[in-house]
């Protein structure tokens, strides 16, 4: 376990990072802080959520942490999570991992919700550039199957895809249910707000996104059903051009004694011409139920 301290003007932060449950009567004696809290703090796949105690106010937020090329397919291997206790002059944050923009909070602020709402900020930016990554990806197959070719999609790309994009969208929703329980003066209400609208945005970009890997899963599912339609189609129109002929080849295949046409001298070249016409005729007559 690593505590770190940062004593400002007004208020304390104290941040514990990779706590182990053996650690927990050692916090909860030092600062006071509820067992059970403790527990949802180092329960790695604990979703968001927020409870009012009589000195402070615990909070979970979970931060997207994965990068590009990892597929992830639940929250755990997509975020992680940062406790929050939150007193009128101290601050007290527990993480498994380093978070950058953890480090980069060190500064000391007017006040403890001033601290806070710039760590609230960097947590919700997380969701920044995976909006981003996956609206150029989206765009990328899209293009590729409609211009260049629908065999180079991976569906398994595409599906990995999807549910990195509803995790995310769920993970910002649960974000900004516990952001709307969180009361700060009045004075910090404003900078409040636009953590706020900042999750609205990126819960419309991500929604924006599904919408999009829906509809490219449809066309790309659409397009195979149209090309295995376009190979059928074609088989179905050799198999209306050789049927008939195959039965003239079968008629006089068979090892009849007495079968006139045989003896006949232009028996052959009519018979060639038979099928020929025959052909003939059923291309003409697909040409005209433009089917051909």
């Amino acid at each position: 376990m690593n505590v770190k301290t940062i004593q400002a003007e007004n208020y304390t932060w104290i941040d514990i990072q990779g706590p182990n449950p053996s650690d927990i009567p050692q916090i909860t004696q030092e600062y006071g802080l509820g067992k059970f809290l403790l527990q949802d703090s180092l329960e790695p796949g604990h979703l968001p959520k927020m409870e009012k105690r009589e000195k402070y106010v615990f909070f979970i937020l979970r931060a997207y942490t994965v990068e590009k090329d990892i597929k992830a397919t639940n929250i755990p291997e997509l975020s992680n999570k940062i406790s929050f206790f939150l007193f009128e002059d101290k601050l007290i944050t527990i993480h498994q991992v380093p978070f950058d923009y953890l480090s980069s909070s060190e500064k000391t602020y007017e006040s403890v919700y001033a601290h806070l709402i710039t760590m609230l900020n960097n947590i919700i930016n997380t969701f920044d550039k995976p909006a981003e990554w996956h609206s150029e990806d989206l765009d990328r197959v899209e293009e590729t199957i409609f211009l260049k070719n629908y065999n180079q999609i991976s569906l398994e790309e595409l599906y990995f895809q999807k549910a990195e994009i509803r995790l995310s969208k769920k993970l910002l929703l649960l974000n900004q249910s516990v952001l709307s329980k969180i009361e700060f003066p009045e004075k910090y209400q404003y900078s409040l707000a636009d953590v706020k609208d900042s999750v609205v945005q990126y819960t419309l970009e991500f929604d924006e996104a599904i919408d999009d890997a829906n509809n490219i899963t449809h066309t790309y599912l659409s397009i195979a059903a149209q090309k295995s339609n376009d190979v059928m189609k074609l088989l179905t129109i050799f198999s209306a051009f050789f049927l008939p002929l195959t039965f003239i080849v079968g008629v006089y295949g068979m090892n009849f004694k007495w079968m006139p046409e045989l003896e006949y001298r232009m028996a052959y070249p009519i018979t060639m011409l038979v099928m020929a016409g025959i052909c003939i005729g059923i291309f003409v007559w697909f040409k005209r139920k433009q089917i051909l």
